[in-house]
């Protein structure tokens, strides 16, 4: 496993994340999340990201167990801030009470001192920014979080936010965790390059696009039964992926992986890496196997030849936006 410095930041973190939402605490056996997370770990893993907001807590507290019995120095935590955890008025959100409560909240379900990353998971139009930054810059100064960062915001909220804490000196902002893959590449006009000038290192999630970008779904097939695609529950995330044109393209991807030995959510995986300004991918895991699988891309080497018969691919589908 390779690591990486997030952002401009001195924290380094496995360019392979392990990513918990709409599994672990949900739709995966207890024990088979801590044995995936135990497994990361032992695999060069040191980065874990969580959110309070999955499944009301319990991802946390599944994370916080599995990662019990390893030295707090030796692994990274990530867990985010902003969706409701209740129903009353100031049960979600980033004002100052929300952030400081939930972080409290966090940190007990987690069974941790300090959170290394505490990110705010949606930008909040009915808060100040500086409301939320000098919150956010408290927890960092009582030593409850040690830095903070963003997911999701726009090139325009970054850069809002990097400029009131420069002129509150207050500590800044060292990451964004945006989608980001094969076939979803809108982050690339503004919020790159601003990234890129502020600081800030990306954790890109969902770099197989909900599965799409492991193979299991074909253009004109039905999707397999077992699919997350095929639960209704949560195939609202994958829906909009499954269009003809998008599977064509994906079956052409497939084809570029099986002839450099390569599965293709290896290849998924080893070229969102090699984009500029990404610090680390993360990746879901319902079983071992699949964890398995992608912890191998973080060796892959992707030749000239091969980005360029990728990016001729990808031109077929280049304004492509998933529907939520």
């Amino acid at each position: 496993m390779k690591y990486r410095n997030l952002g401009r930041s001195g924290l380094k973190v496995s360019e392979i994340a392990l990513g918990s939402w709409l599994t672990y605490g949900t739709a995966v056996e207890k024990q088979t999340a801590i044995d995936c997370i135990k497994f990361a770990f032992e695999n060069g893993i040191n980065f874990f990201d969580t959110a309070n907001a999955y499944n009301l807590g319990a991802s946390e507290i599944v994370v916080g167990e599995a990662l019990k019995d390893f030295s707090r120095e030796s692994y990274v935590i990530a867990t985010k801030v902003y969706f409701p955890m209740g129903k009353g008025p100031n049960d979600k959100g980033l004002s100052r009470k929300h952030i400081l409560e939930q972080c409290e909240a966090s940190l007990k379900r987690l069974g941790v001192e300090y959170i290394d990353l505490y990110q705010c998971h949606r930008f909040d139009p009915e808060v100040p920014l500086e409301e939320t930054l000098r919150a956010l810059n408290d927890l960092i100064t009582q030593g409850k979080v040690l830095y903070a960062g963003v997911s999701e915001w726009s090139a325009a909220q970054i850069t809002d936010a990097v400029h009131i804490g420069r002129d509150l000196n207050l500590r800044p902002l060292i990451s964004n965790q945006p989608i980001y893959n094969m076939l979803v590449r809108y982050i690339e006009k503004e919020v790159l390059p601003t990234c890129e000038k502020e600081g800030l290192g990306q954790i890109v999630f969902s770099p197989l696009a909900q599965g799409i970008l492991s193979g299991k779904y074909k253009a004109g097939q039905a999707v397999p039964v077992d699919s997350r695609a095929a639960n209704s529950d949560i195939n609202r995330w994958i829906s909009s992926y499954l269009k003809d044109d998008v599977l064509q393209c994906v079956g052409k991807l497939e084809s570029v992986a099986a002839n450099i030995g390569l599965t293709l959510s290896q290849l998924a995986i080893a070229w969102v890496l090699r984009q500029p300004g990404v610090s680390s991918a993360i990746v879901g895991a319902s079983r071992l196997s699949q964890l398995e699988e992608n912890v191998r891309a973080s060796k892959v080497q992707l030749t000239p030849d091969v980005q360029k018969a990728i990016n001729t691919i990808l031109e077929e589908i280049n304004d492509f936006v998933p529907v939520w």
